[in-house]
């Protein structure tokens, strides 16, 4: 199963027997048997009729609703799962200072272990000298992680090596054309980071849905702060992935000329001041999707799987370390 993308405006869904229909101006547009949805990810000025929701909610597959640019604003899904006990064992784990210390600390050091790997593959691919002190650099601040005894201590590492990360990020790319100098989230302004936004804030609901699958509580994590209405487990877990799945995605759009600067036009609105049009858009969920359907062989477990697979097993093993109080293994690649 995979997610549903609507992304065409002015479309609708409505429901017909078991299945899906996107349609447009009473055209179809796409039919979907249900068997074949886990998600329904609705862009923009799409409507869904309350059948096709209602009927969604009582399968169990959630509906996501993002602007038309990709910008979260809200998910609806049918009642949670029992699993109470489970929920109330988290609520005590993330409050038990060792066991978020720890557990935060398993994630920063797979999230820079990561960053690194994927720099090490591109300095062999690229022959580029220039990522050699950003490896070293982050090989270090691995080393440091370990040695930091509080959360906010060890947010501190995480953000100087996202900050290594992202200036080497430029010597990733093939084409000069391409400008960035560091990661601007809200809101981005340049080409790079509006993809990395985009791209992150799909790898987020993917996470969440995991998250949610197992039974765990996506709004409180070890890493992330309580905040209203953000999911801060999804996002711990999602720290691991970010490089090699979102990452990876950009430079494969515009390293093959996948998107180009002229997908991208200015705007004078200056909470928007870059929009990715409907083409790139589309574009880049068609390369995410094959992204998480890649098939690898899983480092600990030595099991064939795809990216989409590893997320509910991660998912999976942050809730046997919380039911265990045991040690969280995150995923990383070699």
């Amino acid at each position: 199963m995979a997610p549903l993308y609507v992304v065409e405006q002015g479309a609708k869904i409505r429901k017909e027997r078991r299945r899906l229909v996107v349609e447009k101006d009473d055209q179809p547009l796409q039919t979907i048997p249900l068997i074949k949805i886990d998600q329904v990810l609705i862009f923009g000025n799409v409507g869904i009729t309350t059948p096709a929701l209602t009927w969604l909610m009582s399968q169990d597959i959630e509906v996501v609703f993002c602007d038309r640019h990709g910008r979260y604003k809200g998910r609806v899904v049918g009642p949670t799962g029992g699993h109470s006990q489970l929920r109330r064992l988290q609520y005590r784990r993330v409050d038990t200072p060792a066991f978020a210390l720890n557990t935060a600390r398993a994630i920063v050091k797979a999230k820079i272990h990561n960053s690194r790997t994927m720099l090490r593959r591109y300095r062999r691919k690229l022959d580029n000298p220039q990522l050699d002190g950003p490896v070293e650099r982050l090989q270090a601040l691995a080393h440091r992680a370990d040695r930091v005894q509080t959360v906010n201590s060890l947010l501190g590492v995480e953000g100087i090596a996202a900050a290594v990360y992202f200036e080497a990020l430029p010597h990733l790319f093939k084409h000069n054309h391409w400008r960035f100098s560091k990661r601007i989230r809200r809101p981005p302004t340049d080409p790079i980071n509006v993809l990395l936004s985009f791209g992150y804030t799909l790898l987020a609901r993917q996470m969440e849905a995991a998250v949610e699958r197992v039974g765990l509580d996506p709004y409180l994590g070890c890493l992330h702060a309580d905040s209203y209405n953000r999911p801060s487990m999804a996002l711990d877990i999602t720290e691991e992935f970010r490089s090699i799945v979102t990452d990876s995605v950009v430079l494969r759009c515009i390293n093959s000329g996948l998107i180009t600067p002229d997908n991208f036009s200015p705007q004078p609105n200056p909470e928007r001041p870059l929009l990715l049009d409907d083409a790139g858009r589309n574009r880049f969920i068609q390369e995410f999707e094959a992204r998480l359907a890649v098939t690898f062989t899983h480092p600990a477990l030595n099991q064939k799987v795809t990216y989409r697979r590893c997320f509910e097993l991660q998912a999976r093993d942050m809730a046997r370390a919380i039911q265990a109080d045991g040690l969280y293994q995150p995923f990383t690649v070699r």
